[in-house]
């Protein structure tokens, strides 16, 4: 084997023992691998318990080589235009490995989302890539297939989001301000979205990575810069404006802030409230400053808002810590993680500072005063191009942080990272291993129709409160660039609640009730107890 060969394989050595870090208030952190190979800045969280991750082809070669005889070939890359080494993998959760994949085109600031049928799509990239679909399906052996011209526009930095009748919608982008479906079995073509080039400030962008979210009435509520609307996709026409979000900071990239659909409640209801917070980003002018070497602190601020109401109205709150390129995880028990980035400067190569090394735990029912809560800290920063994503055990897997044009190692003050670790949430302390559900049925992989009775049964050992138990659902998302695309969690609830043998409980839930408040695919199923999730299960809703 040659020096550099050994080299690499070195690199990729398995740890057999995680790291744990010591901690002292809620939640800890887990190393997981010292090294992937590549630097985690694209993540999704498939149904067989595995993530795909990807960083992009033209930043040279990684330290993960590709089986024998596979190398990406690109005259245009200035890089290297012919490389052997890997810039995707499949990460094994419930092993702890991970298995080179092979990308044929650029995927840097890419977008995508997992279909009903469980494969994930992936759209766009950069150069040779932006045109591209890709399909990844979740098996043991599978890898990346390429469609070359799968896409109407060029896509880079563009948002997907998956719609009730099991298309993507794909969303802006550098210069594209219009939108266009995937797969194109019904639209070919692509459609103006005038707020996009509304929303762009010349030389900065500001509105690239938009924020959208499926609302219940069907619409998507899609955010860029400092203000949102609703568009009625389907005839093309925008149904609502919101307002600007007061003080007008811009929150989208490259003043990346991040945003998550608040947990759906009560969906049986007549009216169905849906809430929309968006976190921490840059002021403006954040990012030419940072160009001259001038950092200025990010925003330390969220905003909140009912996108269903007649008159809907941004709500302020004060978050403890500011924080730029930031990542929003939604819980099981409906708690909101925020996690990663900086506290100034903004997104973009080596223009963020001040590694914010503690989650923040935002509770959204509390009292608007006491919604959050300081959490543990890494001792890994985790700046520009980092990820994060939900696992069906209730850990976060984080990863990634490269804010350098190509992999940097040295003499920087962050280097690229190729670890991955996982965050444990304060309840997954072993105190509450007697209050947290065990699900035995249904089974994992079980099919869900719309509006149907679902009965589950748990095992819990200690003492319950049968109003304290609840059923949620979470969509996983794909995670890049400080957003989480598809994330979607709905609170079943319990209607009813019945013991049935020593430390056993039957729950029955009714389904949503149609593709507007869940789109047809694969959801992590959840039972909460007193604050406490179960490991999830997989259910396929139809």
């Amino acid at each position: 084997m040659s020096t550099l060969c050994t080299f690499l394989f070195s690199l990729l050595l398995f740890a057999s023992q995680p790291v744990i870090l010591p901690t002292a208030a809620d939640g800890r952190w887990q190393l997981l691998q010292k090294s992937i190979g590549i630097s985690s800045m694209h993540m999704q969280l498939l149904k067989n318990d595995r993530v795909v991750m990807y960083d992009r082809t033209d930043f040279g070669p990684s330290t993960l080589p590709l089986a024998s005889g596979k190398c990406h070939n690109d005259p245009t890359n200035t890089a290297v235009q012919v490389d052997c080494t890997a810039h995707s993998v499949e990460y094994d959760v419930l092993s702890n490995k991970f298995r080179a994949l092979t990308v044929q085109s650029n995927v840097w600031c890419s977008s995508g989302g997992v279909m009903p049928d469980g494969k994930l799509v992936q759209t766009g990239g950069f150069s040779d890539g932006e045109l591209r679909v890709r399909v990844f399906s979740p098996c043991k052996s599978c890898d990346w297939h390429e469609t070359p011209n799968g896409l109407a526009a060029k896509r880079w930095y563009a948002t997907n989001h998956v719609l009730p009748d099991g298309r993507q919608i794909v969303v802006g982008g550098r210069e594209q301000f219009n939108y266009e479906f995937v797969p194109k079995n019904i639209a070919a073509d692509t459609f103006k979205l005038h707020f996009l080039s509304e929303t762009n400030e010349r030389g900065v962008e500001n509105n690239l990575y938009p924020f959208v979210f499926l609302n219940v009435d069907g619409n998507l509520f899609i955010f860029a810069n400092n203000r949102a609307i609703l568009l009625d996709y389907v005839n093309n026409k925008v149904v609502k404006t919101y307002p600007k979000i007061p003080g007008g900071e811009p929150r989208s990239y490259p003043s990346t802030g991040s945003a998550v659909l608040l947990p759906l409640k009560n969906l049986t209801a007549a009216t169905i409230q849906a809430e929309v917070l968006v976190c921490g980003g840059a002021p403006k002018g954040s990012f030419v400053q940072a160009l001259q070497g001038k950092f200025v602190k990010a925003l330390d601020t969220c905003a909140r808002i009912s996108i269903t109401d007649p008159k809907p109205k941004w709500v302020l709150e004060t978050m403890p810590l500011a924080r730029v390129m930031g990542d929003m995880v939604l819980l099981p028990n409906g708690k909101v993680l925020v996690i990663n980035g900086g506290r100034s400067g903004s997104a973009g190569w080596d223009l963020g500072r001040d590694p914010v090394l503690n989650p923040v735990l935002y509770m959204p029912d509390n009292e608007i005063e006491s919604r959050f809560k300081i959490l543990n800290p890494t001792n890994i920063p985790r700046m520009y191009h980092s990820t994060a994503v939900l696992l069906r055990d209730g850990r976060v897997l984080v990863g990634g942080s490269n804010p350098h044009a190509y992999y940097n190692f040295t003499g920087v003050l962050y280097p690229t990272e190729l670890s991955l670790e996982a965050f444990y949430p304060g309840y997954l302390d072993a105190k509450f291993n007697n209050l947290r559900p065990t699900i035995v049925a249904p089974k994992s992989m079980s099919g869900i129709r719309y509006s149907k009775k679902l009965k589950i049964q748990v095992v819990i050992t200690g003492e319950v409160t049968l109003n304290l138990l609840s059923v949620t659902m979470v969509s996983p998302a794909f995670n890049t660039h400080s957003f989480s695309m598809n994330q979607r969690l709905l609170v079943l609830g319990n209607d009813k609640v019945m013991a049935s043998g020593k430390s056993t409980y039957k729950i029955e839930v009714m389904t949503p009730g149609s593709g507007n408040l869940a789109p047809a695919g694969f959801y992590l199923l959840f039972v909460v107890h007193q604050d406490i999730p179960s490991q999830g299960i997989w259910v396929h809703l139809k």
